[in-house]
């Protein structure tokens, strides 16, 4: 019997479904004012990154916050130091897809970096007294919800009286080794 010829029926099941995703890259840059007017810059390190996220009108809103370290010369290159600044972010995360039909008192969302902040680029200010950072990072978020879900239904499918045809003949088997099927049991 052709799967066209039963007569289907169409159920709803509400489960939770992933229904809502984006991802984003993005660079900033930060300006960080060390104690003493820098001569070159030795080293850029972002650290202690931490982030949540939240859902806000058509996305999802990563807030998070990570250490910037400069590890710089001054006075001719004749000293070092190490200039430290805690800086926060608000990154909004546009959601490419969206169910529609989802219940939205049941939104959970979530967020990863895909990329953990990394400085790319750091530079001495025109003035000589800040150092500009450029720092990329990358998050994909997901939107977790139950919805709707509609599947079809046959009802014959769970009827234990029924015999079953396979479309197996009564050599199917010959090439088996009952040897092997025993060692199993």
């Amino acid at each position: 019997m052709a799967l066209a010829d039963r007569r289907l029926q169409r159920r709803e099941i509400i489960t939770k479904a992933v229904c809502g995703k984006g991802r984003k890259y993005s660079t900033v840059t930060h300006t960080v004012k060390p104690p003493h007017h820098p001569s070159s810059i030795l080293g850029a390190w972002l650290i202690n990154h931490q982030y949540e996220a939240v859902r806000s009108g058509d996305g999802i809103e990563v807030i998070g916050s990570y250490d910037i370290n400069i590890w710089y010369s001054y006075n001719k290159n004749s000293q070092t130091d190490v200039a430290k600044e805690t800086v926060s972010y608000v990154e909004l995360v546009p959601l490419s897809y969206v169910d529609p039909k989802h219940r939205h008192a049941t939104e959970e969302v979530s967020a990863e970096a895909t990329q953990e902040p990394n400085c790319v680029e750091a530079t001495i200010g025109s003035g000589g007294s800040t150092v500009i950072i450029r720092v990329e990072r990358e998050f994909a978020v997901e939107m977790v919800a139950e919805t709707k879900v509609n599947v079809l239904v046959d009802p014959t499918a769970y009827d234990d009286d029924k015999d079953h045809d396979f479309g197996l003949g009564d050599g199917d088997f010959e090439d088996l080794d009952s040897d092997l099927l025993e060692d199993d049991l």
